[in-house]
C-alpha cells in the first residue's frame, strides 16, 4: 500500500489543543474531537482555527483550513514587537512586551505557538487571568492585531517617522 504524500505547506502548523467532546445518545455517547490550531508564516502572518470531527486527523486539517481563513498582518520591529500591548479575549488577557535581541520567546504553552507561528524571535510575556488555551490563542492575536509600527502612527498623524520618534 502505497502512502500519500503530504504536500509541503509555506506555513508552520501547530497543535495547540485537543479536547475530547462528547454527545450522549439513547445508543449510548458519542465521542468527538475539537482541535486549536495556529497557522503562521514565520514572516508577520498568522492564524487560528477551530477543527471537530470524529477523528483526530480530519479535525486538525478542518482547524487548519479555518486558521487560513482567519490571518492576521502583524507589525513587527525587526524580531520583537514595536511596543508592549496587553491583548485581551473572553476573561483572558496576555500581556506583550517588546525585549532586546537575544532574549528569546519567554512565553508559555498556547501564546508560545502563536509567537513562533508569527516569526517574532524576541518577546516576554505573561498570561493574566484565564488560562483556557483558546482564550489565550485569542488574546495574543488580539494583542498582534493591534500593535502600530512607527510607520504607520506617523502616517496616521501625517508626519515623518523621524518627526515622531524626536
Amino acid at each position: 500500500m502505497q502512502r500519500r504524500e503530504r504536500p509541503v505547506s509555506e506555513f508552520k502548523e501547530k497543535l495547540v489543543y485537543i479536547n475530547r467532546v462528547a454527545k450522549v445518545v439513547k445508543g449510548g455517547k458519542n465521542f468527538r474531537f475539537t482541535t486549536l490550531m495556529v497557522v503562521g508564516d514565520e514572516k508577520g502572518k498568522v492564524g487560528c482555527g477551530m477543527g471537530k470531527a470524529v477523528e483526530i486527523p480530519e479535525a486538525v486539517r478542518k482547524g487548519i483550513e479555518d486558521a487560513k481563513k482567519h490571518f492576521i498582518t502583524v507589525d513587527m520591529d525587526g524580531t520583537t514587537i514595536p511596543h508592549e500591548i496587553t491583548g485581551e479575549f473572553g476573561t483572558g488577557k496576555v500581556l506583550l512586551m517588546p525585549a532586546p535581541e537575544g532574549t528569546g520567546v519567554i512565553a508559555g504553552g498556547p501564546v508560545r505557538a502563536v509567537i513562533e507561528a508569527v516569526g517574532i524571535k524576541d518577546i516576554r510575556t505573561k498570561s493574566i487571568g484565564s488560562n483556557n488555551p483558546i482564550n489565550m490563542v485569542r488574546a495574543t492575536l488580539n494583542g498582534l492585531e493591534r500593535l502600530q509600527g512607527a510607520e504607520k502612527v506617523a502616517r496616521l498623524r501625517g508626519k515623518t517617522v523621524e518627526e515622531l520618534l524626536g
